[in-house]
């Protein structure tokens, strides 16, 4: 008889990490399909051109270093999206490339493999291209007309003013942006389908959008707090970042309060850094920064274990 010996915890699920992972995909399917006709049908080669490179990087990796392929658990399918949908539909494909390369290759890979990373990939692989290619990554083509760039609602916010789009334009996706994040709807539609199908919590997404929502409206920089409030849920890619990034099982804390308490503070530094940061988005340094912390909040929101005082050490 052939055992198999693990250290505890022994968990055994009816489910699989590729199921989990397709899942996600097809949750961002909705907001893909919105940026491909709203910015146009180069969003699905952008799209496609990512997750095929985060796809060969993995195979390759597991042929040079002859370790078990892990393609079948569908995490580069998920890493490859979620990088593109945060690029401009306008982005060089050399940048989709070189991203979507360095997010598999050196953020998960090199960190150990699916679980292993500290970081989450798509995130980081955005904030390393933004680095090296700030005006690539800055630079939203105008709806409906071909070369010609245009502020997204961000940038009008920074000025301080409220977007020239209407609240239900931001809601339905008929503005510029990144090719993922700019139909509010189709990522509460897909962040629904995850919800519905038990692969995320919701209580990172509510304490997230929760933060925003009322520190926007507490700091306002308009007279009008509620619609302020209102344009910096729609407007970047919080939405996306709440529901899709920050929602990570790698990345994000284990435990209830764990997730709120992460959720509060990637909510808070994203208003932190839209008001103070460089660039008008703070949502990739948001996750990112909240990542680093995430060993911390699980040690110390983590449940009374049984039999052990509060303060004692349980190996005493």
């Amino acid at each position: 008889m052939k055992l198999t010996v693990a250290s505890s915890p022994h968990i055994r699920g009816d489910f699989r990490s590729s199921r989990l992972m397709l899942d996600v995909v097809i949750g961002l399917v909705p907001a893909t399909l919105v940026g491909c006709f709203v910015l146009g049908w180069r969003c699905l080669t952008v799209v496609v051109l990512s997750m095929t490179c985060a796809i060969l990087t993995e195979w390759v990796y597991a042929l040079l270093t002859k370790k078990r392929n892990t393609l079948p658990d569908c995490s580069a399918l998920v890493t490859g999206m979620l990088f593109a949908l945060t690029l401009p539909a306008t982005v060089p494909y050399y940048v989709v490339i070189l991203g979507s390369v360095s997010a598999i290759l050196f953020v998960k890979l090199m960190c150990g493999g699916l679980g292993q990373n500290i970081f989450n990939p798509a995130l980081s692989a955005r904030a390393f291209v933004l680095l090296l290619f700030p005006a690539a990554l800055t630079r939203y083509p105008a709806l409906g007309v071909d070369g010609v760039t245009a502020a997204t609602p961000l940038h009008h916010m920074v000025m301080p003013a409220l977007p020239e789009e209407s609240l239900m334009d931001l809601f339905l996706g008929r503005c510029p942006g990144s090719i993922g994040e700019i139909s509010a709807l189709a990522l509460l539609l897909g962040g629904g389908w995850l919800i519905w199908r038990k692969v995320i919590s919701v209580r990172i997404p509510a304490a997230y959008l929760g933060t925003v929502a009322l520190l926007t409206l507490v700091f306002s920089k308009t007279g009008d707090p509620i619609s302020w409030m209102l344009y910096s849920l729609l407007s970047g890619g919080v939405m996306l970042g709440a529901i899709f990034m920050a929602t990570d099982y790698a990345t994000s804390p284990v435990t209830p309060k764990g997730q709120v308490v992460y959720g509060i503070g990637c909510g808070a530094l994203t208003v932190f850094f839209r008001y103070f940061g460089l660039f008008p988005e703070g949502v990739t340094y948001a996750i990112l920064l909240m990542d680093a912390f995430v060993w911390v909040i699980d040690r110390y929101t983590s449940p009374r274990r049984f039999g052990v005082k509060k303060g004692e050490d349980a190996n005493a």
